[in-house]
């Protein structure tokens, strides 16, 4: 499955997240949150899980796995989870439509 709730995965993503799950015994997925605070308002948080939640949506692309609890699933909807490689460096991005302004660090967003 490659898409819950609209919340879609990018092949980056997936491949960064299965090099990252097969390097971590024990962990079986990535956990994307969202949380109050952060520059912005609201900002991201990435976690390795070893299980999921009664309440988790889970996200699977070929060996990545990633879990979204629902209330920050509401936050979410219709967002890319990506992993960008660049001169500034590596990081997971969130596209997410709902987001109106983010901070320059993007871990940061107003909804």
């Amino acid at each position: 499955m490659t898409q819950v709730n609209e919340v879609t995965l990018s092949d980056a993503a997936a491949s960064r997240i299965a090099d990252i799950l097969a390097a971590e015994k024990g962990k079986s997925a990535l956990r994307v949150s969202v949380e109050g605070g952060g520059c912005s308002g609201f900002s991201y948080k990435f976690d390795l899980a070893d299980a999921a939640e009664d309440d988790d949506f889970v996200l699977e692309k070929g060996d990545a796995r990633v879990l979204i609890d629902s209330l920050s699933l509401v936050y979410m909807g219709g967002s890319e989870i990506d992993f960008v490689d660049n001169l500034m460096g590596q990081s997971f991005q969130i596209n997410n439509p709902n987001a109106i302004a983010s901070c320059g660090c993007g871990t940061s967003f107003t909804i």
